[in-house]
């Protein structure tokens, strides 16, 4: 039996960093921020704010929203782009400060497609773990803050986290299948290591993402025998304004079926398409089949159904 979405959840820092803000550090216009991107705020978290502080807030969230104790979850997967280099990766510590005991923690170190990737992981596992909790944390600003601002990316990223509980018992939405790619010969056109600036070329990134998210959507639509314009909603990995506007003209559906939260909280990686499944979930969805979309670094993309 396909396994169920139960519960979203999301966290966001309290401080707010504006265009304008941004824009006397780069050089630049706020107008030119948001005509880029789409953006005209984002969050940022404190120095002292880590990767498991951000996706416990959203984890404890999602939990409260599913009903659910620390006891009764099975597995938790932690995807993250930015946590710091070295072991141990955060999702044990994570697992912890959640009070789980010894409940297995899985790190998916994906930027931007990794809670994409956490859900269809979840769904596969949950037969036998459960109730499995998927959490996305991350703090792009400090990537961004640890050398020269560049206006190319800079004005791009926030921070936050999402989280999603997925469970083989019946709940609101039955996940009916995903597909996933990645194709690592494109890896270079966006990346980071800590020791030198995030590099990402812009024009590959932009032409590769608005043609694989949307075949991508087409191939799981078709795998699940359900027209686009049958989807109530599309919640993509909040990359760019215009990348939304792009891929839902592609598909051909309405503009305000495409969820879009990027002009609050800007591109919070990994942590984005959770984040928007939250703020979605809590204004009286409509019934009805959704989608959920990511492409990230890697390259690696794929889709989700579920209804």
């Amino acid at each position: 039996m396909n396994p169920y979405l139960h519960a979203f959840g999301a966290w966001v820092p309290k401080r707010v960093v504006t265009n304008s803000e941004l824009a006397e550090r780069l050089g630049c216009t706020p107008e030119w921020i948001e005509n880029a991107s789409g953006i005209r705020e984002r969050r940022w978290a404190t120095a002292t704010t880590s990767i498991v502080d951000l996706g416990a807030e959203a984890a404890l969230a999602c939990m409260a929203r599913a009903g659910l104790s620390a006891s009764e979850i099975g597995l938790v997967v932690l995807a993250s782009g930015s946590a710091p280099p070295g072991f141990p990766a955060p999702a044990a510590a994570l697992a912890a400060r959640l009070g789980l005991g010894t409940t297995p923690a899985i790190d998916l170190p994906m930027a931007s497609a990794g809670s994409l990737f956490g859900l269809a992981l979840a769904s596969r596992l949950a037969e036998t773990y459960g109730n499995v909790l998927v959490v996305a944390a991350e703090k792009m600003s400090a990537i961004i803050e640890r050398h020269p601002l560049d206006p190319n990316t800079a004005m791009l990223f926030g921070d936050g986290a999402g989280a999603a509980l997925v469970s083989d018992r019946p709940g609101k939405w039955q996940i009916m299948g995903h597909v996933l790619h990645s194709d690592g010969q494109f890896s270079t056109d966006l990346a980071y290591d800590w020791n030198f600036p995030l590099h990402m070329n812009g024009l590959s990134v932009i032409l590769q993402a608005t043609r694989k998210m949307p075949a991508a959507i087409k191939e799981v639509l078709e795998r699940a025998e359900i027209s686009a314009t049958d989807i109530s909603v599309f919640l993509l990995h909040q990359a760019n304004q215009n990348l939304l506007v792009r891929v839902g003209k592609t598909l051909g559906v309405a503009p305000e079926r495409v969820f879009s939260n990027i002009s609050r909280y800007g591109n919070t990686s990994s942590a984005s398409m959770l984040i928007a499944a939250a703020e979605w979930s809590e204004q009286a969805p409509v019934p009805g089949p959704i989608v959920f979309a990511a492409f990230g670094a890697g390259v690696h993309w794929g889709a989700l159904v579920a209804k």
